[in-house]
């Protein structure tokens, strides 16, 4: 069974091997050994992302953890990955339609047994070593930002970040919903500077999360959970990290992209049901 559809997994490589830099070989007889072709490596990205397990444990005779490692790495430092989440947002955009109108923010801690640079102690873990996602979507979910923090850190000071890092998609005077733990005086000054508007859940008072607008960032959290790679990390470099954050919001952007056009369009490849 493969880690996910080909409805979500074909369209995916397609951009992505677009995105991929030419290489250039100045051998002169070539390569001593065949290069392992990029459809491999990538489908055996997508397996660790989706199962969260080691390199070497989906490597095999024709393919090495060495050179999954190697191969991530350079698609690391052409930018392909982050480029693949703008290009999956902006189609998103283009046939669905983004709503930066209403934007939820929270965190979601996970596990970080190696450490590393974005790790620190979690504190629902009972000290153990862990990563903080900081994650914005828009009124339907769609990721538009996120930051990667150790799991010490509170959510508030992340706000900040996470905001800088939408970029233009926080068009102006739009709602920030958040829960009790960002309910301060300096989270409104931070909102009011970048022209955006708190709903904020107060402190000491009840709050049904189905009773705001900020349970779809709950619900994208789960999204992004279900690629066990996120939630049971392994990497200790923050880029490394960074860089299968943007491939499961990648990933779960086109799911979505199919699901809404599904009853909208036709096309070639289209699932017979909707997703």
């Amino acid at each position: 069974m493969p880690a996910l559809p080909p409805y979500i997994i074909d369209p995916v490589w397609e951009q992505f091997s677009a995105l991929l830099p030419e290489r250039i070989v100045e051998h002169p007889l070539g390569c001593h050994r065949p290069r392992v072709p990029d459809r491999v490596v990538f489908d055996k990205l997508v397996q660790i992302l989706v199962f969260g397990c080691a390199y070497w444990r989906i490597a095999e005779e024709g393919c090495s953890a060495t050179t999954l490692r190697r191969r991530r790495d350079e698609w690391m430092e052409a930018g392909a990955m982050e480029e693949l989440e703008n290009i999956a947002r902006d189609s998103y955009d283009r046939i669905i339609g983004l709503e930066p109108h209403d934007i939820a923010v929270d965190c979601c801690i996970t596990k970080a047994p190696c450490g590393g640079e974005r790790a620190g102690r979690s504190p629902v873990d009972r000290g153990k070593r862990g990563i903080k996602r900081s994650v914005a979507v828009d009124a339907e979910g769609i990721p538009l930002g996120f930051v990667a923090a150790p799991a010490n850190r509170h959510d508030s000071p992340l706000l900040a970040e996470t905001l800088d890092a939408l970029g233009s998609l926080a068009g102006q005077e739009a709602s920030v919903h958040l829960d009790r733990g960002y309910d301060s005086d300096l989270t409104l000054e931070r909102l009011e500077e970048r022209g955006l508007v708190g709903v904020i859940s107060e402190k000491g008072k009840p709050a049904p999360l189905r009773a705001t607008k900020r349970w779809v960032v709950e619900r994208t959290n789960s999204w992004q959970n279900a690629h066990k790679k996120l939630v049971w990390c392994t990497e200790r470099r923050g880029r490394v990290i960074d860089f299968w954050i943007s491939f499961s919001n990648a990933v779960v952007i086109v799911g979505r992209l199919v699901r809404r056009a599904w009853s909208r369009y036709r096309w070639e490849g289209r699932p017979s049901r909707r997703p």
